[in-house]
């Protein structure tokens, strides 16, 4: 999915993000024509609203941090690949954040989305926000020092 799209960079697009979520939908046997049931059938599935459901495939509006986690979780797939194919986050990105090395002090999420470049305020307020979704999950579970690398 990696690709240049009309803004210049290198993040899927809406439209990306719907094509990826159809293929996945009907590669798990969700029946997305019309009257096939599959996007409510999802929807229930998944916790995730119908109306959600029907904007993400028709590639319309952000989607929320708790959103792309539900997604992740009824998918079974990782977080970050979902966050690849929403558009919030790159390949290269993800790389450079996975194959960094430690740092002596823990970067804040601002500075993380400086770091990666994240500069459009939606994809920038999304990545915040699912930071500290992740370190509250985290501190919850009692996993000590959180996000920090």
């Amino acid at each position: 999915m990696e690709h240049r799209n009309a803004q210049g960079n290198d993040h899927a697009t809406p439209a990306d993000f719907a094509a990826w979520l159809r293929q996945q939908l009907e590669r798990r046997g969700y029946d997305l024509r019309p009257r096939g049931g599959g996007q409510t059938r999802f929807a229930q599935d998944s916790g995730i609203g119908a109306g959600t459901v029907s904007r993400m495939l028709r590639g319309q509006g952000a989607m929320e941090t708790r959103v792309l986690q539900m997604l992740a979780e009824a998918l079974e797939l990782p977080l970050a690949e979902v966050l690849v194919a929403a558009g919030v986050l790159s390949r290269n990105e993800l790389q450079a954040v996975q194959h960094k090395g430690p740092r002596p002090d823990p970067l804040t999420p601002e500075q993380a989305a400086d770091e990666l470049g994240i500069n459009d305020p939606q994809s920038r307020a999304l990545f915040v926000s699912m930071t500290e979704t992740l370190r509250q999950q985290r501190a919850e579970r009692g996993e000590g020092r959180t996000a920090e690398n």
